[in-house]
């Protein structure tokens, strides 16, 4: 205590004499520790599938919550089946469950919840005021994760809350609202449109926009701040294997994604360093890297390769018994070496 204030006092009496203090003296910002250590991540997607896995749900949450060393979780998307009803107080309930994390929980949409609400044993909702809905109940404090808080970058101004970004241990993580059937873009039959309405149209154009704007900004950032990595979280597979044959045949069956693709492809193989998109959707988990060259997506969305893209698809559904952990290695790993991940089962 002693030694301190000397050192004080000496670094006063110089200032008022107008002599400079050594550097040594001078106060200066550390670097915070844990900026340089490996930490976790949990992803889960398209879950509770039905009564039985919603009754379960609390109870997968537990297993997550149990897992101290995870820093966030994310759910990519599909917070009910696609067979069951959009309602409010389903919304309310899965709210509830969703604060219950102990983690802070990032979470985007998912088509069963909004896009394929038309249906009529969804209850033949308009799926733009489902939309309004999700937001209003899951995203009613933009700029905060649910579960425990944690601050994340928003698009709240262009009225996407649920975009957000956020960097921890120089990766850059991207969440953005892609949706499942073809983005968005397939006809809402269950209340009796045949063709895509001018509404719906305006959303898509609207969101996609969004989206293409974050990731550019999300590279962008990545970019000038050295980051090792980027990795995007979308509900979508862009490839799904189902997808395949039918998008073979008929590309524009898979339109609604063809500029996220070029757009993701065009940052990918600027950037620096490995990109990783963590997507649901599909059910089956999946790791590979989709625009490696040969790769038959390649043609589909008239794209040159992206051989640094690896996606990894979570399980889903009825294969949703188990999330995948995530590790992000520590400040000095780089390349491929920088993310790793297993799948952790739920108790049964």
């Amino acid at each position: 205590m002693l030694v301190k204030t000397a050192v004080t006092a000496v670094v006063a009496l110089m200032s008022l004499a107008g002599i400079a203090a050594p550097a040594s003296a001078a106060p200066h910002a550390r670097e915070d520790p844990s900026s340089q250590q490996a930490f976790s991540f949990g992803v889960i997607g398209d879950i509770p599938y039905g009564d039985a896995e919603t009754a379960k749900f609390p109870s997968r949450i537990q297993d997550i919550n149990a897992d101290r060393g995870l820093d966030f979780v994310a759910h990519v998307g599909d917070i009910k089946n696609g067979s069951s009803v959009c309602s409010d107080e389903y919304f309310a309930y899965i709210r509830s469950e969703f604060d219950s994390f102990e983690h802070p929980l990032v979470y985007t949409p998912g088509d069963n919840e909004w896009v394929d609400c038309h249906r009529g044993n969804n209850g033949a909702y308009n799926p733009l005021e489902r939309l309004d809905k999700l937001r209003e109940v899951f995203f009613n404090a933009p700029g905060k994760t649910l579960g425990r808080t944690m601050p994340v970058k928003s698009q709240e101004a262009l009225g996407l809350p649920e975009n957000v970004r956020f960097t921890r241990n120089r990766v850059a993580f991207s969440v953005v609202n892609v949706q499942g059937s073809n983005n968005s873009l397939q006809p809402w039959t269950g209340i009796g449109e045949t063709a895509v309405t001018p509404e719906q149209q305006a959303e898509v154009d609207h969101r996609t926009k969004a989206v293409l704007d974050q990731v550019r900004d999300t590279f962008k950032d990545a970019t000038r701040r050295n980051d090792r990595a980027v990795v995007l979280m979308t509900q979508a597979d862009m490839f799904d294997p189902s997808l395949l044959d039918a998008a073979t045949a008929n590309p524009d069956s898979v339109s609604g994604f063809r500029e996220i693709v070029r757009t993701i492809t065009e940052e990918t193989n600027r950037f620096d360093g490995p990109v990783y998109l963590i997507n649901g959707d599909s059910h089956v988990y999946a790791e590979n890297q989709p625009l490696a060259e040969g790769s038959p997506w390649l043609k589909i969305y008239g794209q040159e390769a992206a051989d640094d893209l690896q996606r990894i698809t979570v399980d889903g559904s009825a294969n949703a018994t188990n999330y995948v952990r995530f590790t992000v290695a520590e400040n000095n790993a780089s390349g491929h070496g920088v993310l790793s991940w297993e799948k952790v089962p739920f108790r049964p």
